[in-house]
């Protein structure tokens, strides 16, 4: 059993990491080999439109064709047992690494037949968690609540199953003085941090344990 976590976050100890790691926590407590995987690590871009996975008798029709730092993660996607994504939100979206990573590992197993087929060979689980500046409150104003369907249901049409996390109003800095910030009040945030941000990370250790109970 292996679960495979990618972290569309530039930093990588702070809450979108945490979430993630909590999240393979608890895949680990059932017995699940996990992995978390810093895209800001790696050097790759998004698709490139090249259409070598759509190309007939193409030896990579169905598989992306690009070599960079990506390949050998998306090469291990297809022997993991569940996919978690996880990203801050940046302008009403996830991160470009996030929306790169998203069209190289999506975008290949989609076949235009009619009706559609999904090239991935079998169904597993994936989960998306989001962190955000955003209050709970203000999320179907902005138009997040649609931006989370729309990506639940690219990630179920290739995989077949999909859930979404989310954790609002999280802690941005350290120490919110030394920045340009009057936006916001640092001490309800350190004490949402405190109070709600465990409660997110517990939602996601219980998806990871849900995933690797599933498998």
């Amino acid at each position: 059993m292996r679960i495979v976590a990618f972290n569309g976050s530039p930093r990588k100890l702070w809450n979108t990491a945490a979430m993630l790691e909590k999240a393979l926590e608890g895949s680990a407590s059932q017995g699940a080999e996990t992995e978390l995987v810093h895209l800001y690590e790696l050097y790759f871009k998004g698709c490139i439109s090249c259409f070598a996975c759509k190309t007939k008798n193409s030896k990579y029709y169905g598989r992306c064709a690009v070599k960079d730092d990506l390949s050998p993660f998306l090469k291990k996607i297809e022997e993991t047992d569940a996919i978690i994504l996880g990203s801050p939100m940046y302008f009403h979206s996830v991160t470009g690494e996030m929306r790169s990573l998203m069209e190289r590992l999506l975008y290949p197993y989609v076949e235009y037949s009619d009706p559609f087929n999904s090239l991935f060979p079998r169904k597993i689980n994936t989960g998306f968690i989001y962190t955000m500046n955003c209050p709970e409150e203000q999320l179907k104003d902005r138009g997040y609540d649609r931006y989370f369907i729309q990506n639940e249901a690219s990630l179920k049409m290739v995989f077949g199953k999909s859930e979404t996390i989310y954790s609002c109003e999280t802690l941005q800095f350290e120490d919110y003085a030394k920045v340009v910030s009057s936006r916001f009040d640092p001490l309800k945030r350190l004490e949402r941090h405190k109070e709600i941000f465990p409660k997110d990370c517990q939602k996601a250790f219980d998806m990871g344990v849900r995933f690797a109970s599933k498998c």
